[in-house]
């Protein structure tokens, strides 16, 4: 059986709270070899570092999400460097710049943020996920400058960007999306990113992939995005689930 390896996933989230350990415990059995659950700020951090050291299976990343900059204060960013020490932290994450909103924090200081966590993770020696929601230039910008290892997950931007996401050295993060009906630019991505350099993600609980859009999203759901991809690509599923797995071992195990 292809082994499933979900880059990017939330379980501390709510959404799991009638159901969390058992909902992980079968995940085995279901093909899912391994689950980065991606932390939003130092709670969150703590909880999915506690998940990880209950279930082999299970690793953390640590950061502060853009959408919680807003509230963070100079000790959230010394608080993400002593969580990262721990063994299974594998990845500064999710960080990044979302904006979407206009409630969000303001963009200095997302940017501020990210950079702050971009030079950690290179301090630390550790992969970066990257959130970028309709903030492709500056994304790219501060990339650009820091040249982090790490994945850029929820890939939304243009095959031109993906290109050049993959020429610094980094991995592109498709799930759910790739499956949808009127998501042109994931598709065409998916379709065009090269094999090695591509991840395999739920951002669960959401971003459910057709044809369980609308449903609480879990990492053995990976299999329909996969066979959306392979299909896009002309390749089989498994093969495409074993280099992707491959692919994320590379980026957040082999070190560790």
């Amino acid at each position: 059986m292809a082994l499933i390896f979900d880059s990017h996933a939330h379980y501390d989230d709510t959404a799991f709270d009638a159901d969390r350990d058992e909902l992980l415990a079968r995940l085995p059995s279901q093909g899912v070899g391994a689950v980065i659950n991606a932390a939003t700020e130092p709670h969150s951090a703590v909880r999915c570092i506690d998940m990880a050291h209950r279930y082999a299976h299970v690793y953390a990343a640590v950061g502060v999400h853009p959408e919680a900059v807003g509230r963070a204060t100079d000790d959230w960013l010394a608080a993400v460097a002593r969580l990262a020490r721990d063994p299974k932290v594998v990845a500064i994450g999710e960080i990044g710049l979302d904006y979407h909103y206009d409630d969000a924090a303001p963009r200095e200081v997302q940017k501020q943020w990210m950079r702050r966590q971009l030079a950690l993770a290179g301090e630390m020696n550790l992969p970066v996920i990257v959130h970028d929601r309709d903030a492709h230039e500056d994304t790219l910008s501060l990339l650009r400058e820091y040249r982090p290892r790490g994945v850029v997950h929820c890939f939304s931007g243009s095959v031109e960007m993906m290109r050049e996401v993959v020429e610094l050295g980094m991995y592109i993060g498709l799930g759910g999306a790739a499956t949808f009906k009127n998501a042109k630019r994931p598709a065409a991505v998916a379709a065009a990113v090269p094999l090695e350099r591509l991840l395999l993600e739920t951002d669960a609980p959401y971003m459910a992939p057709e044809p369980c859009r609308g449903q609480r999203c879990d990492s053995s759901l990976i299999r329909h995005t996969a066979q959306k991809i392979a299909e896009l690509r002309g390749m089989d599923t498994a093969d495409l689930l074993n280099s992707t797995c491959e692919n994320a071992t590379r980026l957040f195990l082999q070190n560790r």
